[in-house]
C-alpha cells in the first residue's frame, strides 16, 4: 500500500492466571501539570508519600491507612493501617498498602464479607504470610542494628587485630541481610498477591446471598399491551434491515454485527442525546483512550478471572482493550492530590467497549442483548468520603430520568412500560462495589426484564489502588495530624460510576416496545432532532 508497512496487532483473552503470577511491566510516568492537583507523583522506587492502607486487587477492597487516622472508624470500607517500610530494595510495579493488623484484628468480619460474596480470597493464608513477614521483619531489624553498632564501634581507635575481626563481622551480617532482604522481598510480593483478593467491605443494607437474593428497591409501569403478534428485535432488524449479524460473523467472528440505515442514525442520536442531557447536570463530556495499561485495569478492579476473563489483552504487551470507559476515566487522576475545593468530578465519557463474554450463551444473549463491541456513555464521579452515598442517589435519578424520557423506565405520566431498579446481593456485587443498583427495563421480545444500566458505589476502593486523593481545606477535628507546612493530610477519594446508555440493550428495547402492527417502530419524541428529525422506522418498500 504505497509502500507502507502496516503492523498488525494479535488480540487474544488474557489467559488463565493466578493472582500470584499476573505481574506487569514498570512503565514511567512524567509529571505533568493539571487544572485540578497540587500534586502528581511520578513513578519512583520510593514514593513521596508512605504505603497506604487498602487491600485492594482484582478482587480487592480498599484499606484505610494510619496516616489518615481522622478517618479511622468508618467501617463501610476501610482496613485502617499504618506505615511499615520492609525494604529499600526495587518494587514491583504498584502495590497496595495494606494494614494486616487491621485485617487480624477483625478477621471475623472479613472472613464473613469473603463468603458472603462468594470471593475466593484466603483470608488465613494472608494471615499466616503476614505472621512470617512480621517475624522475618524483626530479624532483618535485629542484624541492622547489630550492624551499626559494628560501624560505631569501628569509628573509634582500634588495634588492627579488632578492626579486621569487626570488618569480617560487618561483612557476615551484610551478607546475610542481604539474603533476609531478598526474602522479605519475595514474601511482601506473595503476601500483597494473596491480601489483593479480599474484595471491598458491603454496605450494611445489602441483600446477603447470590443474584435471586437481590431486592427491587422501585417497580413502576407495566408490560406493554399488543394487539398484534410481537417480534424480538432480531426479526424486526432483518424486516427493516437494520443489521448483518452473518457478514460481521465472517469478518469478525461470532456476537458481533454490522449496524445499517437508521440503525446507525440511532445509535449515534442515542449517544448525543445522552450526552446532551447528562452535560446539563453538570458533568464534564469525555472521549476516552479504548486501549490501556493493563495495571490500570488492575487497579479498577478488572482484573482477570481465569478462564473466564472478560478482558482482551494485546498480545506482546502490557496493554488491553477496556470493557467500561470507568477505566480510562478513573485513571485521569491517577497518583494525584486533588484540591478539595475542585469536588465533586463529574465525568460523563463516551467510548466504545469489548468485552470476552466468556461463559455467555443460551437464546437470552443472542443478538444485540451480548456482544463483544458495543457503544457506551458512562458516567463518573470523584468525591468526599462523605458524599458517595449522596451522589450514588443522583446517579440512580439520572437513569431514571433517561429512561423516563425515552418511555422506557420511570414515566409516572404514562405507565406504557415496565421498569425496576434492583439492589443488587452481596454475591453479585464484583470486587470493587461497596453497593450496586441495576436499573432493568421489560423486553418484551425476550420476554423477560434486561438490565440497560447500573450505578455503583466503589467508595475508596479505586482511588486507593489508583492513588488518587484530595486535600481537606481544614483538617478533620478529630484528628491532629497534619501535612508539610501545616496542611491537612490527604484523604483518599471516593469513586462512582453509572451506565448513561449502552446503546446495543438501548436499541433492544426500543425496536422491542415502539414496535407497531405493520411492521414499523417508532422513534421516541426526545430522540428525533438528534435523528434528522425521522419520527419512524419504516419497512423497506
Amino acid at each position: 500500500m504505497g509502500g507502507t508497512t502496516l503492523q498488525t496487532l494479535k488480540l487474544a483473552a488474557i489467559p488463565t492466571l493466578s493472582y500470584s503470577c499476573f505481574v506487569c511491566r514498570p512503565v514511567p510516568k512524567t509529571t505533568t501539570p493539571d487544572l485540578f492537583l497540587l500534586r502528581r507523583h511520578g513513578r519512583s522506587r520510593r514514593p513521596s508519600f508512605p504505603p497506604l492502607a487498602r487491600a485492594l486487587s482484582a478482587t480487592a477492597m480498599a484499606f484505610q491507612t494510619a496516616t489518615d487516622s481522622d478517618e479511622k472508624g468508618d467501617a463501610d470500607s476501610h482496613i485502617l493501617g499504618n506505615e511499615t517500610e520492609l525494604v529499600n530494595s526495587a518494587k514491583p510495579q504498584w502495590k497496595a498498602a495494606i494494614d494486616f493488623k487491621w485485617i487480624r484484628e477483625n478477621k471475623e468480619a472479613i472472613a464473613a464479607n469473603i463468603k458472603n460474596r462468594n470471593s475466593n480470597a484466603n483470608l488465613e493464608a494472608v494471615l499466616e504470610l503476614y505472621d512470617k513477614m512480621s517475624n522475618l521483619q524483626k530479624e532483618v531489624e535485629r542484624l541492622r542494628g547489630e550492624r551499626n553498632v559494628v560501624a560505631n564501634k569501628m569509628k573509634g581507635k582500634l588495634e588492627s587485630s579488632e578492626r579486621q575481626r569487626l570488618v569480617e563481622e560487618g561483612k557476615n551480617l551484610k551478607e546475610g541481610l542481604v539474603t533476609l532482604e531478598e526474602d522479605l522481598l519475595k514474601l511482601s510480593d506473595e503476601l500483597q498477591q494473596e491480601a489483593q483478593c479480599i474484595p471491598n467491605m458491603t454496605h450494611p443494607d445489602v441483600p446477603i446471598g447470590g443474584e435471586d437474593s437481590s431486592v427491587i428497591r422501585k417497580m413502576v409501569g407495566s408490560a406493554p399491551q399488543f394487539s398484534f403478534p410481537i417480534k424480538d428485535h432480531l426479526e424486526l432488524g432483518k424486516e427493516l434491515d437494520l443489521f448483518d449479524f452473518d457478514a460481521a460473523a465472517e469478518v469478525s467472528g461470532s456476537k458481533f454485527y454490522y449496524l445499517k440505515n437508521e440503525a446507525v442514525m440511532l445509535e449515534l442520536g442515542l449517544i448525543n442525546w445522552t450526552l446532551s442531557e447528562v452535560m446539563k447536570k453538570g458533568f464534564t463530556p469525555l472521549t476516552t483512550p479504548e486501549i490501556v495499561r493493563s495495571s490500570v485495569v488492575e487497579k479498577c478492579g478488572f482484573q482477570p478471572r481465569g478462564a473466564n476473563t472478560q478482558v482482551y489483552s494485546i498480545e506482546g504487551s502490557d496493554q488491553c482493550l477496556i470493557g467500561t470507559a470507568e477505566i480510562p476515566v478513573g485513571g485521569i487522576h491517577m497518583d494525584s492530590i486533588l484540591a478539595e475545593s475542585f469536588l465533586p468530578l463529574k465525568y460523563v465519557a463516551f467510548s466504545h467497549c469489548f468485552r470476552t463474554e466468556a461463559g455467555a450463551a443460551g437464546s437470552a444473549t443472542r443478538g444485540l442483548y451480548r456482544v463483544h463491541q458495543f457503544s457506551k456513555v458512562e458516567m463518573f464521579i470523584l468525591c468526599r468520603p462523605e458524599e458517595s452515598d449522596f451522589f450514588h442517589e443522583e446517579l440512580i435519578k439520572i437513569e431514571e430520568d433517561l429512561f423516563s424520557s425515552l418511555g422506557l423506565h420511570y414515566n409516572p405520566a404514562n405507565f406504557e412500560f415496565l421498569g425496576r431498579t434492583v439492589d443488587m446481593a452481596s454475591g453479585d456485587l464484583g470486587a470493587p462495589a461497596y453497593r450496586k443498583f441495576d436499573v432493568e427495563a421489560w423486553m418484551p421480545g425476550l420476554e423477560r426484564f434486561g438490565e440497560i444500566s447500573s450505578a455503583s458505589n466503589c467508595t475508596d476502593y479505586q482511588s486507593r489502588r489508583l492513588g488518587i486523593r484530595y486535600r481537606p481545606l481544614e483538617p478533620s477535628s478529630s484528628s491532629s495530624k497534619k501535612g508539610k507546612g501545616n496542611l491537612a493530610p490527604p484523604k483518599f477519594v471516593h469513586t462512582l460510576n453509572a451506565t448513561a446508555c449502552a446503546v446495543p440493550r438501548m436499541i433492544v428495547c426500543l425496536l422491542e416496545n415502539y414496535q407497531q402492527e405493520d411492521g414499523s417502530v417508532t422513534i421516541p419524541e426526545p430522540l428525533r432532532p438528534f435523528m434528522g428529525g425521522l419520527e419512524i422506522i419504516a419497512p423497506k418498500a
